[in-house]
């Protein structure tokens, strides 16, 4: 008996193999609580099974044996009567700097979605502050993702959407307004710090920050706003509410049913200078609501940034808020998924040996030329496309036969096959042959350039001198 008792005192906790990884949270952030710690369990092993008790248990546990406190912050809420279904949806706004891997400080930006009755919520962030037209696509994403429009919208006094309280008689900003009207929107703007008609939200925006955003290393925007998704499918709409003890999840699937139906997203005529943003990646894509779209290739190295918009079932990709469009995608409704235009993929329209024979076509010893391309395929098999796309962006750029033939008759002498071998041919010739014009003796008669005429020059060596004599003064001999 006395032995099975000690073996209950040391039995293995489920959460035994990630005790070290939870010990480093919890000493890095005193304040972590348990919630969180659930959370990124869950994301970092999405099969883990275990129940919310037993992670708290399991964290209270470790800050009691070694000694972590945590810090407790307190704050006052009013108890708030429920509404009806489909009734409201609460709106507003947060911010938060976030830590970088190479441990810089970045400052983000949060607009919050919440609908009263189910607490269903929606988010998006931004690495700048908000305009009034990101507020206005950030509400028609936020009636896709509920699908639907509630009979009230409510907020609190922002300057994007308030212009002035007037006594009672609010003046909207003229987007908003123009917005407002064209969607029959029906609006409520708290009075400031009013936490009994807006406390749901300002909940909310806790909530994300510090279950969502707390001690998350930022990359960039559209990898964190894939994951400010996926933390609301785990977490923020499936947890229990602790209010209302269901799943926010499940309570939505009645109340959409009392929504008003989204007939069709609202587009804008042109780009206005506050249009959404996206970084380019260096595959040349950018994220899309989940998914990848192609830009023409090259587009990393010239800019990192394009704007977008959003017509009927096409994405619209833009160099530049006024500039031209450089991408069109027909949408996809999928999750996950890469859509490429092929325009935008490398000229895969000919062959590596139509290719080659056109190459070849440049040079008036075609048969030289083409033994000479074919030793390059050999060479730099993986890359032969890339070598014929340098040669022939050369031969373009100089545009001169005779330096072109003399500099392919030189490679293959020197058996150098490469195309970057072949350019500094092309520039060595080029750079004789203005030697050439420029340079003259004093009896006017032009210099003789080192060229194909005499070819003694390439065999030039340097002296050398015989290793004994370094030897020699090394050890002081004469």
């Amino acid at each position: 008996m006395a032995d099975w008792i000690d073996s209950t005192k040391t039995r293995t906790k489920k959460l035994d193999p990630y005790k070290d990884k939870i010990l480093s949270w919890l000493r890095e952030h005193p304040d972590m609580r348990a919630a969180q710690v659930e959370d990124w369990l869950r994301e970092k092993d999405p099969g883990l099974k275990v129940s919310e008790s037993t992670v708290r248990a399991y964290v209270r546990n470790l800050r009691k044996e070694y000694d972590i406190p945590k810090e407790i912050k307190t704050r006052d809420y009013e108890a708030i009567p429920e509404l009806d279904m489909g009734e409201q949806i609460q709106v507003d706004f947060g911010k938060t700097w976030q830590e970088t891997p190479d441990k810089r400080k970045v400052e983000l930006y949060v607009i919050t979605f919440v609908l009263s009755h189910s607490r269903y919520k929606y988010m998006e962030w931004l690495d700048r502050p908000f305009t009034t037209q990101d507020v206005i696509n950030s509400h028609e994403n936020a009636f896709e993702w509920f699908g639907g429009i509630p009979r009230e919208l409510v907020y609190d006094q922002d300057h994007l959407i308030v212009v002035s309280e007037n006594g009672g008689d609010i003046i909207l900003t003229k987007e908003f307004e123009a917005y407002r009207q064209e969607r029959k929107l029906k609006l409520s703007i708290c009075r400031k710090a009013d936490p009994e008609s807006k406390g749901k939200v300002e909940n909310v925006v806790g909530y994300v920050k510090h279950n969502f955003a707390e001690y998350r290393e930022f990359t960039n925007i559209d990898r964190w706003n894939e994951d400010a998704k996926k933390w609301l499918n785990r977490t923020g709409n499936y947890k229990i509410h602790g209010t209302t003890k269901k799943r926010p999840v499940e309570v939505f699937q009645e109340e959409k049913k009392h929504l008003r139906p989204v007939t069709q997203k609202l587009l804008s005529n042109s780009i206005p200078s506050s249009s959404i943003t996206r970084t380019v990646r260096k595959d040349n894509t950018i994220l899309y609501e989940s998914n990848r779209y192609s830009v023409p290739l090259g587009t990393y190295n010239k800019q990192k940034m394009v704007y977008i918009a959003q017509t009927g079932e096409h994405l619209l990709i833009y160099a530049s808020p006024n500039g031209p469009l450089i991408a069109k995608h027909r949408l996809c409704h999928d999750k996950g998924k890469l859509i490429q235009d092929r325009q935008h993929t490398r000229d895969r329209s000919k062959g590596i040996d139509a290719y080659i024979n056109t190459v070849v076509e440049y040079f008036t010893g075609t048969d030289t030329a083409r033994i000479f391309l074919e030793e390059v395929r050999k060479k730099h098999q993986r890359y032969i496309r890339d070598q014929l796309q340098m040669i022939l962006r050369e031969i373009k750029r100089i545009n001169q036969q005779g330096i072109i033939d003399m500099a392919l008759k030189e490679c293959m002498k020197k058996k150098l096959f490469c195309a970057t071998d072949f350019i500094d041919m092309v520039r060595y010739i080029e750079r004789q042959r203005q030697s050439y014009n420029t340079n003259q003796d004093k009896s006017g008669k032009p210099v003789k350039p080192l060229d194909g005429n005499d070819e003694s020059f390439y065999q030039t060596m340097a002296q050398k001198r015989d290793v004994n004599e370094y030897l020699a003064v090394l050890e002081g001999q004469k």
